[in-house]
């Protein structure tokens, strides 16, 4: 995530806000140009001084204050915007509970929209695609519902529970099943690594790679999870693995790996936009932030992680110093790191990604 600036007064404004705080001018996001931009209203329309004549509407769940994104005012167009176009169902916004854990999904959702614009990646809907298109379906719990919402993704649909939206019922999750970090862009990033290993990697050129790192993805799913529940994960595992979880199935694996390269990478390009710097000395070689670096265009996994390093340790030790846990409790070993090579190269289409 970059920082932005309001192309009005010039006033620092962050990717959520729907107002300038500085001159009152009203924000709209703009995604394909990753710009926020100020806007004045015409009539039904919004228009840009940096891009004029071209008139806007806000999305359509703008008006629940559910999105800040514009789309170009098209008489019949699509009213909803590149991210909140693929909601398939969101739950009963009636409920001003249900409202407002809605509008903290979707300030998530769009974080990770941005980076999947950002990284180029193809994003068709449902209706332009029934069988491999993406949608996302927002469930609540109901008092006659036999099992709670489960959060996870089938063949392109991705099913996040609302109560996940809820700070301290995922961190009563997180505990009880022994992880050191869970949240709701987490569960985003997590949940689509699923959906682009069946559109980039399975039956298509990188699969024999992919073998050759994550494993054999053709072991029994069920039996795997059903393992790693009882026995937990085996001993030695982070030498390997990203996570714990990572190690129940080679599925689970890229998962995890993939929602980690978008953690580091966007992280990243948030720390350089503020110009942090930091430093880890007494390695091989020093390692630091390079400035006005962006990650998304990095030649490479290695470049990434050579910026993130130093960043981690700086961001974990700032939250010990606050008596918070770390903020990135995780080690990029080698084999790791050589996994995250891998989605760097799929993401950036160095493969050859011919169809099944």
């Amino acid at each position: 995530m970059k920082l932005f600036a309001c192309d009005h007064c010039g006033n620092t404004v962050y990717f959520e806000n729907a107002s300038c705080g500085r001159c009152g001018h009203t924000l709209g996001y703009r995604s394909d140009k990753n710009a926020l931009v100020s806007l004045v209203q015409e009539g039904n329309t919004w228009s840009s001084s940096t891009f004029p004549d071209e008139p806007y509407v806000f999305c359509e769940n703008a008006k629940h204050s559910a999105c800040n994104w514009l789309i170009r005012a098209t008489p019949g167009g699509d009213p909803f915007c590149a991210a909140c176009r693929h909601n398939d169902t969101i739950p009963d916004i009636s409920d001003p509970l249900n409202l407002s854990r809605w509008q903290v999904i979707e300030r998530a959702k769009k974080r990770l929209f941005y980076s999947l614009l950002r990284l180029d990646l193809p994003l068709q809907t449902r209706a332009s695609n029934p069988e491999h298109g993406l949608s996302f379906r927002f469930l609540a719990d109901t008092p006659v519902a036999k099992e709670r919402v489960l959060t996870g993704h089938d063949n392109g649909i991705i099913t996040i529970a609302l109560i996940e939206a809820d700070d301290a019922e995922r961190e009563a999750r997180r505990t009880s099943m022994g992880e050191p970090y869970r949240t709701l862009l987490g569960h985003f990033r997590h949940e689509i690594g699923h959906h682009y290993w069946d559109l980039l990697v399975d039956g298509r050129a990188p699969l024999g790679e992919f073998r050759r790192l994550f494993g054999d993805e053709t072991l029994d799913y069920g039996e795997a999870l059903e393992a790693h529940y009882a026995n937990g994960a085996p001993a030695g595992w982070s030498q390997n693995f990203i996570s714990a979880y990572a190690t129940c199935h080679p599925w689970e694996d890229f998962a995890e790996t993939f929602a980690h390269y978008l953690h580091i990478v966007d992280t990243v390009e948030m720390a350089s936009s503020f110009g942090v710097h930091a430093r880890v000395d007494g390695q091989d070689a020093d390692l630091s932030i390079q400035t006005g670096f962006v990650p998304y265009t990095a030649p490479d996994a290695q470049t990434i992680v050579d910026n993130w390093v130093p960043l981690a340790s700086m961001l974990n030790n700032l939250n010990r110093a606050m008596g918070h846990p770390d903020a990135y409790p995780f080690v990029l070993t080698p084999p790791v790191i050589e996994k995250l090579s891998f989605i760097h190269q799929l993401v950036h289409r160095q493969w050859h990604l011919g169809g099944h």
